[in-house]
């Protein structure tokens, strides 16, 4: 019987042992996701068109909400845009603080005994269980590949492999799991691939932390206070083990002003680390990446550059969500494409399995100047990059010259009428000055303000004008030009 057949039969079971008279509404969990600051209509405008599923932004920026069923966690876990994922244990969105601070404390202390931890321990089960299979996967997918190359034993390899467990088997838990019982750690069972201690694995206590984020200064308690009471309180309604940095579960305490959130962590780290292997002095964030390759609405058969690219997080994460456009990735230092070179092989491996026959990927990596690229005019349909800011790479003395330059050589190689560019930088004076030198041949469409790593920079859309480079005259070339325009190395 194939895996198909296996997983229609087990939901059949669970379809008939469980009818469902009530609406599907009620078997739905509401999940957050973080996303980059300024990205939030992005990432819910992903999610609307991925799940199906309606979604709502967060008053606090940076964070999204959204309901689905547990059968489409998977599918969350793919989406591009977003770094962190939890699910919503319980939502006050007039959460009565006590002004004294004794008063407040006792009301976190009493907090967890009150509400519902069912859907949300379920939902976190399931999540823990994909993150097992997808270990294993990899696991012997590895020794798969070392059996493969010794010619006598490849055989016996596939007959020792274990077998992926069924689909229907994380199904069964979440229906007819107890809550009561601890499931297996995460880090203890990615050791043990054969499933054999399971019974021995469930019986184990569990170890959490409790993370308290809080913005307001009316509130008569601390974080570290906050995070302590409810904690002890949690662990005593639990009997979980408290461990800070060792935990299975993470529990969150959101506060915002008057509102509060209880969640339960579903990502250990943040989705953005996909790609990226060889790190440069800058790297992008992927999920900031996807987000500015959404604003320049690709179509298939686009060109698209990263004329500096770094170590290649645009152009990396545009081939794998957009293969159907042709990405080339430029710079003029050399470290830094030798770091997108190795980014992209790193990619073609992750993505080719030992059975199939190695294809390639529609990008490409080559050493230039930004300032005279060696690429006919009109050629390209997109541009996107993150520019120099001044601050780790470059100067800001740098960008006087460098950014008129960026945009004169930009208008020359895009497309003139059709042609998009999405630029990302922090220095916002130097680069209005230069949009307004090249105003007939750009036109600014719209601009996200994001926040990278505490700086308050912009991603700019614009759209390039019908006129044509060679008709524009030289005279209004000449007084855009810089006397010398020298692109400075992306790292010093």
């Amino acid at each position: 019987m194939s895996e198909e057949d296996l997983v229609v039969d087990v939901l059949a079971e669970v379809t008939l042992e469980d009818p469902s008279p009530v609406a599907p509404e009620s078997s739905l969990v509401t999940v957050g996701a973080t996303v980059p600051t300024g990205f939030e209509f992005t990432a819910a405008a992903e999610v609307e068109e991925k799940l199906r599923r309606p979604c709502k932004i967060s008053k606090d920026r940076g964070k999204i909400y959204f309901q689905i069923s547990p059968d489409s966690l998977a599918q969350v876990h793919r989406l591009r845009s977003v770094d962190n994922l939890f699910v919503v244990v319980q939502e006050f969105t007039d959460f009565p603080f006590k002004e004294v601070k004794e008063a407040a404390l006792l009301d976190f202390q009493e907090l967890a005994a009150k509400i519902s931890w069912d859907k949300a321990l379920q939902t976190w089960e399931l999540n823990n269980n994909l993150k097992k299979k997808k270990k294993r996967k990899k696991t012997s997918g590895c020794g798969k590949e070392k059996k493969q190359g010794e010619a006598a034993g490849a055989e016996d390899a596939a007959a020792e492999e274990p077998p992926a467990p069924p689909a229907g088997q994380t199904l069964d838990n979440q229906v007819g799991g107890s809550l009561g019982s601890a499931p297996a750690p995460s880090d203890t069972t990615s050791s043990d691939p054969e499933g054999n201690d399971a019974t021995d694995d469930v019986s184990k206590v569990l170890k959490f932390r409790v993370t308290c984020n809080r913005a307001g200064d009316k509130h008569s308690f601390t974080s570290n206070e906050a995070a302590r009471d409810f904690g002890g309180a949690v662990q005593e309604h639990f009997q979980w083990k408290a461990d800070m940095t060792n935990f299975d579960v993470e529990v969150l305490l959101n506060i915002s002003y008057n509102e509060m959130l209880v969640g339960i962590a579903l990502t250990e780290e943040s989705l953005h680390r996909r790609n990226i292997t060889h790190f440069g002095p800058t790297t992008l964030r992927s999920t900031l990446a996807y987000g500015m390759l959404r604003l320049c609405d690709l179509e298939p058969s686009d060109v698209v550059i990263d004329p500096m690219c770094g170590t290649g997080a645009i152009p990396i994460e545009g081939v794998s969500e957009w293969p159907g456009c042709f990405f080339i990735a430029g710079d003029n230092n050399m470290n830094a494409v030798n770091r997108t070179s190795s980014n992209i092989l790193s990619l073609l491996r992750k993505q080719q399995s030992a059975d199939s026959a190695p294809q390639g990927l529609p990008i490409d990596t080559t050493h230039w100047d930004i300032s005279h690229l060696p690429l006919r005019s009109g050629s390209v349909d997109v541009i996107i990059t993150d520019m120099p800011f001044g601050k780790r790479i470059g100067s800001k003395k740098k960008n006087w010259d460098l950014y008129p330059a960026c945009l004169r050589e930009m208008s020359r190689v895009c497309r003139a009428g059709t042609g998009r560019a999405v630029l990302l930088t922090h220095d916002r004076k130097c680069f209005i000055k230069a949009l307004a030198k090249a105003g007939h041949l750009w036109r600014k469409m719209h601009t996200v303000w994001v926040n990278i790593g505490g700086l308050h920079a912009g991603v700019y859309l614009l759209k390039r004008t019908t006129l044509d480079f060679s008709d524009s005259s030289s005279e209004r070339l000449e007084e855009n030009q810089p006397l010398s325009p020298i692109s400075p190395a992306k790292e010093e």
